[in-house]
């Protein structure tokens, strides 16, 4: 996990006593948030300053002791320390449903940027396991509209929770695995030129070959090679009679 804390963002100090409080008892699971505002994404070396923005306007327009998540990720997947693993969040609505619950954002908005990019499901899925293996939140997982009136975190983000906030695939399938092996063959063995060895004797009219072409010619030089072994085989048998 990409984890920036809050000496590294340049977080405010919290507020005391309420910026410090405890979790009473084991959280049940995490809760994932958006921004619920127009959100544009941004070079990376700006992320913090917007991390900084959020807090400003959670304890100088809210009024709150700090800024309200657990963990904030960032389009580029860092996951940036909130009120971490210890001190109870104030994104989930009341205290009660703060108490139960971990709260992640995901920095994505209502409008603009809605839809998070692969890096940063990466970067939530990092902060849930860290709240799961570091914090003790069980496996529940939903969204912030789950048990309080609201439309956060999106339908978009809501929907990724709901499948159990998988990882995103790294790869793309390559095209044509579905084919059978004689469509493979003909496909690519009867098709694509490799360069031919410079010891054919062809080379100079025809420096490519199909693949195919290509095992005959192996095939001879395999040959050659286990004449050499057995030849030089008996070579040495016959020197171990000599000694």
């Amino acid at each position: 996990m990409r984890l920036v804390t809050r000496a590294q963002w340049g977080a405010r100090a919290y507020r005391t006593p309420n910026g410090a409080t405890p979790y009473s008892r084991p959280r049940r699971g995490v809760k994932l948030h958006y921004l619920g505002t127009a959100y544009s994404d941004r070079p990376h070396d700006q992320c913090a300053a917007y991390v900084r923005q959020l807090q400003a306007q959670h304890m100088d327009g809210n009024g709150w002791s700090d800024v309200g998540y657990s963990f904030l990720v960032c389009t580029h997947g860092y996951v940036y320390e909130g009120r971490g693993l210890s001190r109870r969040n104030s994104a989930n609505g009341n205290t009660a449903l703060n108490e139960q619950d971990y709260a992640v954002l995901l920095m994505v908005g209502s409008s603009g940027l809605t839809k998070p990019t692969d890096a940063q499901l990466d970067g939530a899925r990092d902060a849930i396991d860290y709240c799961r293996t570091k914090g003790g939140a069980g496996s529940w997982l939903g969204g912030h509209r789950d048990g309080y009136a609201t439309a956060c975190p999106g339908d978009t983000v809501y929907a990724w929770v709901k499948q159990g906030a998988p990882r995103p695939k790294t790869t793309t399938p390559e095209k044509g695995l579905d084919m059978t092996d004689e469509q493979l063959f003909k496909a690519v063995w009867k098709r694509d030129a490799i360069p031919a060895p410079t010891t054919a004797s062809t080379y100079k009219t025809n420096p490519t070959w199909k693949a195919e072409s290509y095992f005959p010619h192996l095939a001879e030089q395999l040959s050659r090679l286990t004449d050499k072994v057995d030849a030089l085989t008996k070579a040495v048998a016959e020197l171990k009679k000599g000694a």
